[in-house]
Formats: structure tokens, sequence, C-alpha cells
């Protein structure tokens, strides 16, 4: 069976930390046993989100264009990921990878997805958005994904049991070969590199057990199951916060309307969500 795995930024950076190489590398080797031994069963393709990263590196070097920042921060991450399955004995490669969107997406004017540190107090040099409850942070344009430029190298590596890391970050955002200043979703992307490579599963892990409707208001709700039918209608209702789990949910509904199944996890359940024993599951 074909897996796309997908690993929040906000996994391998938790609540209240700097985002430092050795804190990341811990939360990752906290899950690459779960990945490999996955991938020794299956074909994996793995993918992650780059929210702190690339926002970090946005703050250092505010002169970049933000497609640059979303290549270098798939090279990191792809580096650190590969590290981590490499010494559990599976063989890995990074791809960078671009992924088309459309110029006159929307996005372009309305802003949604959530990058960087979080602030205490609402900034004033930027457009932010509070998020989850932990504070603001900034806000970037986050296109629809259309198609992955870099998809037969990917299947490429697969066909040779290779684990591709691919579309990081949701991949670098293009249009007719020009480079974007946005950051695609990754869950959306995830959805789309599953749909690609033709997976039978999407698994998004993050640093929440499961879905939760309403998440940080008084009628907050875990979610272990949702049909799409009920997915689409909580997403109409909005019980879904926008550049958090709404994209998630967005995902999984796309993939299941495409015949596939999503689980969405913590990161360290990988092993229980896959048996039933954790997570939430949208099929």
């Amino acid at each position: 069976m074909r897996f796309v795995v997908a690993l929040g930024g906000n996994a391998l950076i938790k609540h209240g930390e700097k985002g430092s190489y050795s804190q990341q590398l811990r939360n990752a080797e906290a899950t690459a046993k779960q990945i490999a031994s996955l991938a020794r069963k299956h074909r994996v393709v793995l993918t992650h989100g780059n929210g702190p990263q690339v926002g970090d590196l946005l703050l250092d070097e505010p002169d970049m264009p933000l497609h640059v920042l979303v290549a270098q921060s798939q090279g990191e991450i792809g580096y650190l990921l590969q590290d981590v399955l490499g010494d559990n004995r599976v063989k890995a490669a990074t791809i960078v990878t671009r992924v088309e969107v459309s110029k006159r997406d929307p996005a372009f004017r309305r802003p949604t997805k959530p990058i960087g540190p979080f602030y205490k107090r609402k900034p004033t040099k930027f457009r932010s958005i509070e998020d989850a409850g932990r504070g603001y942070r900034r806000v970037v344009p986050s296109p629809n994904p259309l198609y992955i430029h870099e998809s037969d190298a990917i299947l490429s590596l697969m066909s040779k049991g290779i684990v591709p890391i691919a579309c990081g970050g949701g991949g670098i955002p293009v249009s007719n070969g020009s480079g974007l200043n946005a950051v695609i979703d990754k869950d959306l992307a995830a959805e789309l590199l599953a749909r690609t490579v033709k997976a039978k599963r999407l698994v998004i892990l993050t640093d929440v057990p499961c879905v939760y409707a309403n998440y940080g208001t008084d009628i907050q709700e875990p979610v272990d199951y949702l049909s799409v039918k009920d997915a689409r209608r909580w997403l109409r209702a909005g019980a879904f916060a926008e550049g958090s789990m709404k994209p998630k949910v967005e995902a999984a509904a796309r993939f299941a309307e495409h015949g596939g199944k999503t689980i969405i996890c913590a990161l360290n359940d990988l092993t229980k969500a896959l048996k039933g024993k954790a997570g939430t599951v949208i099929e």
C-alpha cells in the first residue's frame, strides 16, 4: 500500500521551544522509528510543514523572496528527516519540489497562512492573526496547489524503495516558471501529493492528539471519526481554525472524495493511529 505521511512544522517545533536544531532533531527522532517501521512494509512518501521555520528565516532575511526561503526550509528540514530515517536504516532523499499555483488565486488578496513565532501582542509591522489561543502570528498568502512539477522524480524514487521527502512546506509556489511570495498549505499539498502518487492513505501528524471542533472555546469537542458529509458540514459551520485545523480537514475531505482515507493524529501516535487506537479518521 502507498502512504503519504505529512509532518506539521509545529510538530517539529513544540509550543514554547525556540526551534533549535537539537530540539527539532529530538522531536523528529520521536516519530522516526514509527515512520521507518511503516516504510519497511509499504511505499511511503514523506512531506512536512515549515510554518515556524520559514517565518524565522523571513525575520533573519527580510529582503529574501519568500519562495526562496521555502526552498531553504525544504533543504533544512529534509536533511533532518533524512538523518533520522537513516539512523533507522531507511533510505530517504529530499527533492526540492516546485508546486504550480495561480497568480489569480484569491489567497493573494486574503492571506491566511500563519508563519513564524508567536507574539503576545498584535504586531503592527505586518498582517497577523490570533492562532490557536497561543498568540499572534504573521500571515502570508496560501494559494491552492494545482500540480507538482517533480512528480516523475518522486515516483522514480518510490519505485527504487527510497522514501522521497517532497513538497516540503507545501512546495515552492511557482506560476509559469516564476516563484511567488507565498507559502502553500502543506496539508493541501500533501493531499495533492497523495493523489499524484496514487496513495491509499494520507496521514497528517500534528501537535494535538486528534481533530477538535471549535478548538480553544467553551464548546471544544474532540472528534474521532468524520464522514465526508460531516466534514463538509463542520467546515461550512466554521468549526475549524483558518491556517490550522481547517486545511487539515479540507485536505482530508478532498482526499476522501477521491476514494482515500485520512488519519490525523499526534506526532508520537502514528503506530496507534494506524491500528485505529488514536487520532481522527476521515473517509
